[in-house]
Formats: structure tokens, sequence, C-alpha cells
């Protein structure tokens, strides 16, 4: 025998019926016995309390609303039988319609509706809707009963979550089922010892089954719902939920405990007691094989089976000097809560003795609080007890699997992938059969833990990199188009996918939380809105997606007012962009804290393109070097023009052609004014420990004040064809000293400068060429042979490829 329960979306409509038309057959035919179990039509149940609660409030228009719920039955029942329509089906729908709406009249002329009442109208959609589907079925199996649940299932008198007279109801059962071939009931209701109507709670008719299929001793019971099995995680919250093949009793009950939504706690008990196996089924995929919950479990690999959660909790402390070594302080805590019948979700307690954690439903704190209060009154009026601490706008999120007990470092993955994701444990708690680890975390990041989590057990070969990027320029353009290149390589050889969630550029931005496709980006940001970079950021942190990166490759302040509040909401950053960090003192000294917190705020661009310079200059400074001296050239453009001005060539015309090549910015003394220059060794001699605002850096401009002063960059270049000769004297000056000319960047000490100096041909500076950048430290270390880096520092390839190194190494 099976037993095999529908739920509202297997039965929300006549083709929805159908279908469980199929599945039952297809059972019956390698059974000699089915039991079927029906939920109320799909939402109904729902429907039907907010009828009630009309009718309560002297809403009338409950009564039409009753007139929909039979036409929506009716309109079912014709698509089933067509033109066949068996009276008696009419006939009871109309009579449990014409019952329930008397008793909704009686309620809203009384203005009362009691938890007793309630029961009754709620079992109104299961009462008809077992009898429409028994009476179909039995168009194929003449065989076919309904049984009345209301005469089979027997209870308490606790309303609304009435409990299980199991003697009678088990004796009830066989004697109602008998040896028909197949029998249909409604879950979810059942009756009193006086015959009064009650229900089973939410997910009562999974529970009916269970209750039904121990009582026949049934050797499955299958739950049929609108999913693939049990989740490894909710796979409305997780994108990336994998179906279980199969779990223990005791892994299935801490996951629904715990808020897995597919299978609800009292549902295992009868299943377990009798070892009868539980298979949680699709009715939109019957052919999957869903999940098999019995005594054992075949997959010993993964030491997590499930990740779970469950939202508004409430954290309560009890903690105080009085509390250490006194015996009885737990006791009496817990009873006064259980007298007040208040569910403590969660325990944990320090070994100090100090203090008491425990959890609990958000609906039941302020009862909670009051009855700690009066528990210990005395000892807080003594201030040896201090006043419960009560912590709001929590979640749960549970880590369960039988295997946990055998496996060493699960604990240190699951915080490991929290911690990097930015999420505060506020408490853990763990039993010593090590099938659970919960932890206390802060509600807007239950989603995050969740992915985070399912990413480290479940997913531990592949990690999903989250970009929101803006500035889509030359930079970023190029960019994109390498993750694009390059993303086999990254998902074959790291395990690593990188997904662009936004984009954004200075008119249109967009967002796709399961991402942008990178070889269409263009025309999906034309398509997208008006670009708000305030917008972006606050969807970016209400979305708090897992291993989340921002991206800035703007060369505009854009963002930079936002990076502070990224960083503190653990989003990583990485940037090309030098505004932050050559920004006042106080800016990066407030970066260079968060970032000491959580590590995620990656700039090696901001200096040398795709050259590893802020990165060699912190390993020296981490490992212990003293830093004597750095000297730079940091401006590809400015060494081009340096590098190629030999004396056979006006310095006008290098400067031309260095603009032609697209070297220099739109007017050239944006570089040569050594502006740029001198933001970037401000980053540099910051890294050192050196306090510096720009203004205390030491500006030499090589350009002569007329052409400084030019209006317009035609009429520069007017004025510099007249200063050839002031460049052409600089040069030959150098030359005779066998030196050459190089915009250099100093950093010593103290002091830092930046200007046009004549260096010696053979030094490292002496020997660069086209439009590379070096870096020279002398160190305590590297002293007499100065440690030199030295390559491209500019141009959009290299600098992407060095914000792209930077994303994929901040997780990896």
């Amino acid at each position: 025998m099976k037993v095999m329960k529908f739920g509202g979306t297997s039965v929300a409509n006549a083709a929805r019926i159908t279908a469980l038309k199929d599945i039952v057959l297809t059972v019956l035919a390698q059974e000699k016995q089915v039991v079927v179990v029906v939920s109320a039509l799909g939402g109904l149940t729902d429907q039907l309390i907010a009828i009630a609660n009309k009718a309560v409030n002297g809403d009338d228009v409950f009564l039409s609303d009753m007139q929909q719920v039979r036409q929506r039955h009716y309109e079912a029942i014709q698509q089933l039988f067509g033109e066949a329509i068996p009276i008696q089906v009419v006939q009871f729908l109309d009579e449990q319609t014409q019952r329930l709406v008397q008793l909704l009249s009686g309620v809203s002329l009384i203005k009362e509706l009691s938890p007793r009442t309630m029961d009754v109208v709620m079992a109104y959609g299961e009462s008809v809707s077992s009898y429409i589907i028994a009476h179909y079925l039995r168009l194929f199996v003449p065989d076919c009963q309904h049984l009345n649940s209301l005469q089979c299932i027997r209870t308490n008198s606790d309303f609304g979550n009435a409990q299980v007279d199991f003697a009678t109801t088990n004796a009830l059962l066989l004697q109602t089922v008998g040896g028909c071939v197949l029998s249909v009931m409604g879950g979810f209701i059942a009756t009193d010892q006086q015959g009064t109507t009650t229900t089973l709670g939410r997910g009562g008719s999974d529970y009916t089954a269970s209750i039904v299929g121990a009582a026949l001793g049934a050797n499955e019971i299958q739950i049929w719902t609108d999913v693939n099995g049990v989740m490894t995680a909710d796979p409305r919250k997780v994108k990336k939920a994998l179906s279980l093949v199969d779990m223990t009793y005791e892994e299935a009950f801490e996951m629904s405990y715990f808020g897995a939504k597919v299978i609800h706690p009292p549902t295992i008990q009868p299943a377990l007691e009798q070892k009868i196996p539980l298979r949680i089924l699709n009715s939109l995929a019957p052919s999957h094989p869903g999940t098999l919950i019995s005594s054992i479990t075949i997959d010993t690999v993964h030491p997590v089976k499930g990740i779970s959660s469950m939202t508004q909790i409430a954290l309560l402390t009890l903690q105080g000097s009085g509390m250490k070594g006194v015996m009885g302080i737990a006791g009496r805590l817990f009873s006064a809560l259980a007298k007040q019948k208040i569910n403590i979700i969660l325990i944990t307690q320090a070994s100090s003795e100090h203090s008491i954690s425990f959890a609990v439903n958000l609906k039941d704190a302020a009862a909670a609080q009051k009855t700690i209060a009066q528990e210990f009154e005395s000892e807080m009026n003594s201030h040896r007890i201090d006043p419960v601490l009560v912590e709001t706008d929590l979640a749960i999120v549970a880590i369960i699997g039988a295997n946990m007990r055998n496996a060493v470092g699960v604990s240190g993955r699951a915080f490991g992938a929290m911690a990097r994701n930015g999420i505060n444990i506020r408490a853990i708690a763990q039993g010593s059969s090590e099938l659970n680890i919960s932890v206390v975390i802060s509600k807007v990041h239950e989603t995050k833990a969740l992915n985070a989590l399912h990413e480290a057990f479940f997913l531990a070969d592949t990690q999903t990199l989250h970009v929101f990027m803006v500035g889509v320029g030359l930079i970023g353009k190029t960019l994109l188009h390498q993750m694009e290149q390059h993303a086999p390589y990254l998902l074959a050889r790291q395990a690593t996918e990188i997904k662009v969630v936004a984009l954004s550029n200075s008119r249109q931005m967009c967002l796709n939380v399961d991402g942008i496709a990178i070889g269409d980006w263009e025309n999906q940001l034309q398509n997208g809105t008006t670009a708000n970079t305030e917008q972006l950021v606050r969807q970016m942190l209400e979305l708090n997606l897992p291993n989340s990166v921002f991206v800035d490759c703007t060369a505009h302040p854009v963002a930079v007012p936002f990076y502070e509040t990224i960083l503190a909401n653990s989003i990583a950053i990485v940037t090309p962009n030098k505004i932050a960090n050559s920004g006042s003192q106080e800016q990066y000294n407030r970066y260079k804290k968060l970032l000491q917190r959580l590590g995620k705020f990656r700039y090696e661009t901001n200096v040398g393109a795709g050259l590893p310079i802020i990165g060699t200059l912190n390993n020296l400074l981490q490992s212990g070097d003293e830093i004597l001296r750095i000297e730079a050239v940091l401006s590809g453009s400015l060494s081009f023009i340096f590098n190629n001005f030999d004396g056979t060539v006006p310095f006008s015309d290098i400067v031309r052609q260095a603009k032609t090549l697209g070297y220099t910015e739109p007017d050239p003394r944006d570089d040569l004014s050594g502006l740029d220059v001198a933001r970037k060794v401000l980053i540099l001699a910051r890294e050192t420990g050196v306090s510096l605002e720009l203004s205390d850096i030491q500006i030499a401009n090589p350009l002569p004040k007329a052409c400084q002063e030019a209006p317009s960059v035609d009429d520069f270049f007017v004025a510099l064809d007249k200063a050839n000769a002031h460049f052409a004297a600089l040069y030959d000056d150098a030359h005779r000293q066998n030196k050459v000319l190089r915009f250099l960047a100093t950093i010593e000490g103290n002091t830092t400068k930046v200007g046009l100096r004549a260096i010696d041909a053979d030094s490292p500076f002496g020997a660069l060429s086209g439009s590379d950048n070096m870096v020279v430290f002398t160190t305590s270390r590297y002293k007499e042979r100065p440690l030199v880096v030295k390559g491209p520092g500019a141009g959009a390839e290299v600098t992407a490829a060095g914000v792209f190194a930077e994303i994929v190494q901040l997780y990896n």
C-alpha cells in the first residue's frame, strides 16, 4: 500500500487534478491499495481566512467572495466531468457552501470569530476538494471511495493545532479504509471527541498522510509538491539549490524545523515510529525521482545535507554576575517560559555561566521579556542579574547533516564563508549529536548567508562573483571583453564564475540579478534606465548577494562618496580611479580602517595600471623592510614624451605626436602639469605610512608660464612652439652631463616632490623607452641594488587586466 498526498498546487484546478489522476493510476498499477490525501484547491485556505475576517469586520463582500469560491469549484467540476456531472457532487458543493455562508453570516452578526469557528471555515476546502476528486477518480477506478476525514481522524479540542488521538484514529482508519482499492480523503481536518471540527495546523495535510500511512502500515508515504523533492536550500532564496537524493528522518526533521517548506515537522514522527519511508515528489515533473526520507542515507560524501533559515526571530540574553555558580537559574528560566507556552528555538550558554542566550519567535519576545522580569525580579532589583536584553531583526541559519559528525572542518568552512562576506554571527548553537550547527545573524544577511554557505558546501568546486560596474568607457569596455574571453578558463581552471549584475555609464544603467549577458551588454545598457549611482548602490545593498564586487572604472568622483557605505556593508571595491585615495588624508584613513576590518578594497591600478607597484610596496613593508627612498616615472604620456625627446625633433612636435597617439589628455597640460603624477605618488607615500595632503607635494611644472596660461589648446601649442628653445636648452644641458630628462616623482622621508629632472643616462631611468613606467625602491634590504618594477604604466588593456586580476583574487 502507498499513501499519496497532493498539495494545493497539485489540485489547483481541473488540469492539475487530471495530472493527479494520471499519477495515481500509474502507482495503482503497481500497488494493491492506494490512499490519496488532498489539500484544498491552491490558495483557497488563505482565501477562506480572509473571507472570515471580512465577515467578522462586518464587510458584506464576504457573500460575493463565497460565491466566487463556489464558482471556482463548479468550473473545475464542469471541466473534469464534462456533460456527465454527477448530481451528488454539485449537491455536496452547494450544501457545504450554503452551510459556510450561514456560519459566516452569524459571525458577521455577532462580530466574533473564535478558533473553533475558524476551523470550521478552513475545513471547507479539504472537504469539498476531496469529494470532487474521489468522484472524478471513480470514473477510472470503480472501487474508489471518499473517506470523510471528519469521521476518520480524531483529536483533542485544541482548535487550530489539534493533537491527534492515535489509538482512536488508527482504529477508525483501519475500519473505514478496509479493502478498498482506492480511497480519497481530505488532509488537515479532523474532529474532537464531541464531533466538533478541528484542524491539524499548517502543513496538516502532510501530517494526515503520515498518520494514515502509519495506521495502515503503508510501504511508502508520498508527498507530491511543486518542487523536485527536498532541496539543499530554499530555491526562492538560493537559485542554485539542488535536489537531494535521500536524507534521514533526523535530517528532514531538522530542516523542516528550521524553515524548510517542503515538509512539515509533525509529518515525520508517525512515519519515523513505524520506519515507513517518505518520498517527496513533484507533481509538475512526475518522472523526477524526488527525495527519499528513511532511516539511512546512501550519500556519505557530503557532510552537509541542507541549509535552512528562520526569520522573525528575537534573541534574548539573561546575564549578570549573580548567575555564576548558582544552581537552578536555567531551570527557573525555562520553566517560567514553558508555563507561558513560549517555545524556545535555540539556546546557547557561555562556559563562564555569566549569561544564557536563547531565541524565540518575534511574536513571543515581549511576553518572554515580561515573564523573565517577573521570575527574576528579586535578582534584578539587587543588580545580581541585569534586565533581559532583547535583540530583534534577526534570523537563524541552520547547517544540517548527519555526516557532519564524521567530518573535520565543517564549522571552520561555514564561519569562514560568512566572514568573507562580512556576516557577523550573534550566537552559535551546536548539539552533541553534531547534526545541526545553528547561527543567529542579522535578518538583512539571511539570503547572503544562505548563498555563501550553499556555495561553500554544495558548489565548493565553483564560486560566483557578482560584479556591479560603473564606467564602461575604454577601460570598462576592455574589462568586459576580457571577462567574456577568459570566462571558460576561469571556470575550468579556477572554478570561478563572474556574473555581471549591473552596469552604468553617465547616461544609462541596467541591472539583472541573474546576470547581464556580456556579449550583449551594450544593447542591454542602451535599453536600461536613467543612470543614478545612488540608486544602483542602494539596489546592490538590498540584493545583498554573496561575493559582491563594486568596480569603479570611471575617472570621475560620481561613485566615490558611496565607497564608505559599500565597504561598511561588506562589499568589495576594485577601482583604477585615483580620486578616493588621493583625496584628504582623513578620508584615506577611514578607508584604511575599513580595509583593516574587511580587507576588500583593491586599488593596485591607481598607480601603475597593471604593474604590481602597490602590492610590491606593501609586501616590503609587511615583511619588515624599511623604505629609504622611492623614485618613479608614473606617467605613460610623460614617459613617452621625454623618452622620445632626443633633441632632433622640436619638443612641441613630440607633444603633438603624443596627443595624436592618445597618450595624453585632450589638453596635454593636464599631463605636463604633473598633477596626475602627484596624485599617484601621494597614494604611494600614504601607503608607506606618511601623513600627507596633495598640497604638501612639491610640484615643479615644467611648462613656461605662457604655456600654462594659454586660453585654449590651440593657443597652448602656439606658446609651446615658442618654448622649443627653452626645452632644447634643458636637453642640451643634460646631454653634456651624460644625463637624460625624466619626469620623476621622489619620496624620501617626509619629503615628496614631482618634477622634470636630469638623470644619469646609465641609471635605471635612463634605459626607459616608449611609454613605460618605472618605480625604483631603495630599502634597507635593497640598498646597493634597488628593487625595480618596470613595464607599461598606461593603456586600456593592461589597466583592465590589472582590475580583472584583483577581482578574481578577492575570493581566491
